[in-house]
């Protein structure tokens, strides 16, 4: 049996959407249908129930699933295990991130952690919260900084797989040409930029999801003028006035310029960067000398 295709079920599962599980695994939708449709004539069952939008798992599939897990665990500790023979003379961590990571130091931690620990290598993969969280399903990482919101739905229904510790808290951030009205404020309603063209994060990111509904329970949606997957590009465009934006306090200060005005909002939207793990899985000794960093790393900084 394939256990590639075991994870893929194992990630389709836990989505029961293509489209979310072929982003998670990194392989087109098309691919990711005929796997599932070859294991299912392996196995002999239906693992499925197939609708036009979504699918459920069918009662075989219910029975398969703990046993794909199984299997995608010991394929990959096995692959760990022989790529741990090839390099022994490094231990490999393999820790995800989402993108934003100099302002919150996520950057110069990783940096450390290897200055002080020259036997061990971190392998580095950035994505999203819901690819991040399929590749932790995987085994494909061991941990992940992850952002969250109190607001936040998840719509996997997987997260009480995980296990998480807190990294580093902001909150959301009014970004201003400095010559707007309100840019002089110390704090302003959300409500007030309801007339305003938004420069905003792309659709699919929890930055995008968290505006959004923010937007929504202040009575609006925002015009969208601009979407990039670049911070800097939207506070430059602020600052050349072609518009206004909301991004998290901390990036939006440490990529700011003159030209433009940050301004709290009156009801704060906090977030979260918290470090993920799966619950289920023992952490390996060079995970713990990670975790142990990170909590010695905050220490100092209190």
């Amino acid at each position: 049996m394939d256990t590639q295709r075991c994870r893929e079920f194992v990630v389709l599962a836990q989505t029961c959407n293509y489209l979310q599980a072929a982003d998670q695994l990194f392989i087109s939708q098309s691919s990711l249908s005929k796997h599932i449709k070859s294991l299912e004539r392996e196995l002999g069952v239906e693992l499925f129930k197939r609708t036009t939008r979504r699918v459920q798992l069918s009662d075989q599939g219910r029975i398969f699933l703990p046993f794909a897990r199984k299997l995608a665990s010991v394929a990959h500790d096995a692959e760990v295990a022989l790529a741990d023979a090839a390099d022994n003379s490094r231990r490999i961590i393999d820790i995800g991130s989402i993108p934003v990571m100099v302002p919150y130091g996520i950057t110069a931690l990783l940096h450390s952690f290897e200055r002080n620990h020259p036997n061990m290598r971190l392998r580095i993969t950035e994505g999203e919260a819901d690819q991040l969280k399929g590749m932790l399903r995987n085994r494909r990482l061991d941990l992940a900084f992850i952002r969250e919101w109190d607001g936040d739905v998840h719509l996997d229904g997987g997260d009480e797989e995980f296990a998480t510790s807190a990294f580093a808290a902001d909150r959301l951030a009014a970004v201003l040409p400095s010559g707007h009205s309100l840019a002089a404020r110390s704090s302003i309603s959300l409500s007030e930029l309801a007339n305003e063209e938004f420069l905003l994060l792309p659709q699919g990111t929890v930055m995008n999801e968290l505006i959004m509904d923010a937007c929504a329970v202040e009575g609006f949606v925002p015009e969208v003028r601009y979407r990039g997957t670049r911070a800097e590009n939207i506070i430059d465009l602020v600052a050349r006035g072609m518009g206004v934006s909301l991004l998290m306090r901390t990036p939006a200060a440490y990529l700011t310029r003159a030209a433009v005005s940050i301004v709290d909002l009156e009801n704060p939207i906090v977030t979260q960067i918290k470090v993920y793990r799966l619950r289920d899985r023992d952490p390996s000794p060079e995970t713990l000398e990670f975790l142990e960093h990170i909590s010695l790393a905050d220490r100092r900084q209190g």
